[in-house]
């Protein structure tokens, strides 16, 4: 395992870049689709993709062979793989197996609109506490530790709340 100083990139919604194509747009917020890259740098190779296809719209997504990605639907109803795929609707997950990439259709009459995330496996021991996620045990230990102790990272957690609560 690689421990690295966290990063924070902000990019505000009217900078992010955006493609049309033939009855398809995305929005580009991490890695690359139609032509335009995103500016956000990842420290290892990821995609976040946002897309609207408009009815009879049809999208070929180039994806790593040994990625792993999910397709995430919004809204409206696409069919995702194959052309004798099943229609998936919003609020479903896809999970897409290593292989050429993504392939969808929106064969209705509305909008379809679904983010697509991916990207190279770290090949890392994952270890996961409620919302801590660690490499060890151990790490996942001394994160709470640290978390009830307000202490590396957590110091501001003890006097905190949210706007909302305060009101």
């Amino acid at each position: 395992m690689r421990e690295i100083e966290p990063r924070y990139q902000e990019v505000l919604s009217k900078d992010i870049a955006e493609a049309e194509d033939d009855g398809v747009k995305v929005r580009v917020i991490a890695g690359e689709s139609l032509g335009i890259k995103s500016p956000i740098y990842t420290m290892t190779p990821t995609m976040f993709l946002d897309f609207s296809l408009k009815p009879g719209g049809h999208l070929q997504q180039p994806i790593p062979e040994t990625w792993n990605a999910f397709v995430y639907i919004l809204e409206g109803e696409g069919i995702f793989g194959n052309m004798k795929s099943q229609p998936s609707n919003s609020h479903h997950i896809l999970l897409l197996s290593h292989g050429d990439g993504l392939e969808a259709w929106n064969k209705s009459s509305k909008l379809l609109r679904f983010i697509l995330v991916g990207g190279e496996p770290l090949g890392e021991p994952l270890v996961q506490f409620g919302p801590f996620v660690m490499n060890t045990q151990e790490e996942i230990d001394q994160t709470i530790n640290d978390f009830e102790n307000f202490a590396n990272g957590f110091e501001k957690a003890r006097d905190w709340r949210s706007k909302k609560e305060m009101n």
